[in-house]
């Protein structure tokens, strides 16, 4: 799983910063026509984020005191992958397209961030302190 998160969270990290680029001189014409440059700055930066988050999961896992809460970091990164995906994926289409009913998934995204979220400070009540 180290590699797969390692791989996962350096390859959103990656689409954040080319995505915040790109909107903020490919797309900023357009973004600010529509009203939209909110939208596509917290895509981007809920990409960053759980980037990060992916990566600090995977090196947690890694650690031998996290045997009992392995488990529950693996699946937490799970979370912040899916709900990347769907969150920004989304709302960042949303802000390119202008199709509404993006808008309805996008908290999908947002509720597996808090499982994430929730699972990670589960996991780290069972890791053994040594």
């Amino acid at each position: 799983m180290l590699t797969v998160f390692l791989i996962a969270g350096g390859l959103l990290c990656g689409l954040g910063v080319a995505a915040g680029s790109f909107g903020a001189h490919g797309l900023q014409a357009v973004l600010d026509a529509t009203g939209r440059a909110d939208n596509w700055e917290t895509a981007v930066r809920y990409c960053l984020y759980h980037g990060l988050a992916i990566l600090v999961i995977a090196v947690a896992s890694a650690l031998p005191q996290a045997a009992n809460g392995r488990g529950l970091l693996h699946a937490a990164g799970w979370c912040f992958l899916l709900g990347t995906l769907i969150f920004s994926g989304c709302l960042a289409a949303l802000a390119v397209s202008g199709v509404k009913i993006l808008g309805a998934i996008v908290p999908i995204g947002g509720v597996l961030f808090l499982i994430g979220w929730a699972l990670v400070v589960t996991a780290a009540l069972r890791m053994q302190n040594t």
